[in-house]
């Protein structure tokens, strides 16, 4: 249970900033009037929004009014990563107002697709002021967590158009991954992200990643550039990765942070006041 949750503050956090800012948009209900960035293709997959409103509703009895639902997503996905460690691998740094704003139509077109390749991955990532060091560096977090087949089966079954496997993938790695993602049309099946090391977080996911074991199509693209390809290696040392991820993490949680009147403190995440 402890690791489905930490993959899922990750990957809420990493949702929620990749679309108007961390501002908390992500956990806004949808309306008679609007479909909210929650219920978009790309976040029926978060879980975990239960968590952060028991954690909200017990701060407000605690001190009411005082921190934002965008704090408690950026604090979260911290603790969900140091917990192992005993200690806060990176400094959180806190004051972001809540955002009043959510908009289903706007999370396809800013979070990061699997299926992207190297070029489109940036482009993304450089619209938020992050650098190719940053996308590889966070891409660790897929040292824990799950993936759903058909967000990955097309490079097992039919990636040319000719029913061939993507010749990128290590075949090894692809004939054990058709055992569990048996067809094109499996969308329920998962599996792990990071084989052999999804029990905690650690730097495992770049040794797979070498070894041409990376799930999903933007994973693999990290290794069709010269640059990001060193940074991979540089991420084979545990204590490089986990300083350099604290700090992209910082700087992913500094994404159009709302301040003063721009945001508000939610009484409940779910709802602007």
């Amino acid at each position: 249970m402890w690791l489905a949750m930490q993959d899922c503050r990750l990957r809420m956090h990493f949702h929620d900033c990749f679309v108007r800012g961390c501002d908390a948009s992500v956990l806004l209900d949808s309306t008679a009037k609007n479909t909210a960035e929650k219920d978009a293709v790309p976040n029926l997959s978060l879980a975990g929004f239960d968590v952060i409103d028991e954690i909200k509703n017990q701060l407000e009895k605690a001190c009411p009014g005082k921190v934002s639902c965008a704090d408690i997503l950026a604090l979260a996905a911290r603790d969900s990563v140091s917990f192992q460690f005993n200690k806060p691998i990176w400094e959180v740094l806190t004051g972001r107002g809540d955002g009043r704003t959510s908009h289903a139509s706007e999370a396809p077109a800013n979070i990061p697709s699997p299926f992207s390749n190297f070029t489109t991955l940036m482009q993304s990532f450089a619209s938020k002021n992050l650098t190719v060091h940053d996308r590889v560096v966070l891409s660790g977090s897929h040292t824990i967590g799950i993936g759903h087949c058909n967000l990955f089966s097309k490079r097992l079954y039919n990636f040319t158009g000719k029913a061939a496997a993507d010749p990128s993938l290590n075949s090894t790695y692809a004939a054990f991954s058709r055992t569990k993602c048996k067809s094109l049309s499996d969308n329920t099946t998962t599996v792990e992200m990071d084989p052999g090391s999804s029990v905690a977080s650690d730097n495992h996911y770049f040794s797979n990643l070498k070894h041409q074991q990376g799930l999903f199509q933007s994973d693999a693209a990290l290794l069709t550039d010269r640059g990001a390809s060193n940074i991979i290696d540089e991420m084979l040392t545990a204590g490089k990765f986990f300083t350099e991820f604290g700090q992209s993490m910082k700087r992913m949680g500094a994404i159009g942070v709302l301040t003063g009147n721009a945001g508000e403190i939610r009484k409940k995440c779910s709802v602007v006041n």
